[in-house]
């Protein structure tokens, strides 16, 4: 039904649109296949006429709501017509500058492995074709760049547009102390990038709480669920707090860790200090909050933790989870 009812409104948009005099509703009615279809004789649509008045009138106030601009017009001879004239319809020119065009051509490079950057790729297109400047080359501003998101995860595209229809989801999930994964169900709110590893905030139904989870860490098959969420969904901004907490990003301490030379340079990236210890190590200073345990963990035998003692023994129960399989 709510296929059938778009197409009638984009029927009539189009006949409307299409037109260069007014049409009656008699005319509309013979015009348009949904229209003939529903009330042509022998239908058994009781009261044709009113019906189809009622109808029209309903789609036209659709269409207002829409943003289409619907003008009645009245002949000489009293008979009412409707036409949407174009000139009324017309977006207005669009004008970007060079750094609006950049950002546009970083954003399409960005997603050059997702499924969005055919879409990306053809929004240019028509900006070029709408008086986007000749001079400005979105692509190769700030040539000297190449902005890249890796998208390996097959989770990433169900769980992407499961946040963007507010669906809830199901996937089975390893934690990282975990020998096994374990079944989530999850009202998905955002997917966000840290470190090169991409990260689901939501809505964890069973915990009745909100988690994060590492997309690399779902196995199987994320499958969509029946109903609506049942938590409401935070800002933006406190989704990235979250996820930037879970994922270590948030520190109100330091560690003390041993780093093997020429080795682990995202942690050195992130050191408040840096000292040599020789025979192929170094001792770093490095900012200490959650998540740091599980980060550490992925450098396996080239970090040694010294302190604090509590980091130190998370690290060691995951490596043994690890070892256990």
């Amino acid at each position: 039904m709510a296929i059938a009812k778009a197409e009638r409104l984009m029927n009539l948009a189009l006949c409307l649109l299409g037109t260069r005099r007014p049409l009656s509703k008699r005319e509309l009615r013979d015009s348009i296949e949904a229209y003939v279809e529903a009330f042509r004789p022998g239908s058994g649509a009781t009261g044709s006429d009113d019906s189809f008045n009622r109808m029209f009138e309903r789609d036209k106030d659709d269409l207002r709501e829409l943003g289409l601009v619907i003008e009645t017009v009245e002949s000489l001879d009293g008979e009412v017509g409707y036409l949407a004239r174009r000139d009324s319809n017309r977006l207005p020119p669009i004008a970007l500058d060079a750094e609006e065009a950049a950002a546009l051509g970083l954003v399409a490079k960005v997603w050059q492995q997702a499924r969005l950057a055919g879409a990306a790729s053809g929004a240019l297109q028509k900006l070029r074709a709408a008086g986007l400047p000749e001079d400005v080359d979105p692509y190769e501003a700030h040539g000297a760049l190449e902005p890249h998101i890796p998208v390996h995860e097959a989770a990433f595209e169900p769980l992407m547009l499961a946040c963007r229809d507010r669906r809830p989801v199901s996937f089975d999930y390893r934690k990282a102390t975990a020998a096994r994964p374990e079944p989530r169900i999850v009202e998905p709110w955002a997917l966000e990038c840290w470190r090169g590893h991409w990260y689901l905030a939501g809505w964890d139904r069973d915990r009745g709480a909100e988690r994060v989870f590492r997309l690399s860490r779902i196995t199987g098959k994320v499958r969509n669920r029946s109903g609506k969420f049942t938590a409401e969904v935070p800002d933006v901004v406190t989704v990235r707090e979250t996820v930037a907490s879970w994922a270590g990003e948030t520190a109100d301490r330091s560690a003390l860790i041993r780093l093997r030379t020429g080795s682990g340079y995202p942690l050195r990236a992130k050191a408040v200090s840096v000292r040599e210890l020789g025979d192929g190590w170094d001792e770093l200073e490095i900012p200490y909050g959650h998540g740091l345990d599980a980060w550490l963990v992925e450098f396996g035998p080239d970090v040694v933790v010294l302190e604090p003692a509590e980091l130190r023994a998370d690290v060691v129960d995951r490596l043994r989870a690890v070892a256990k399989g």
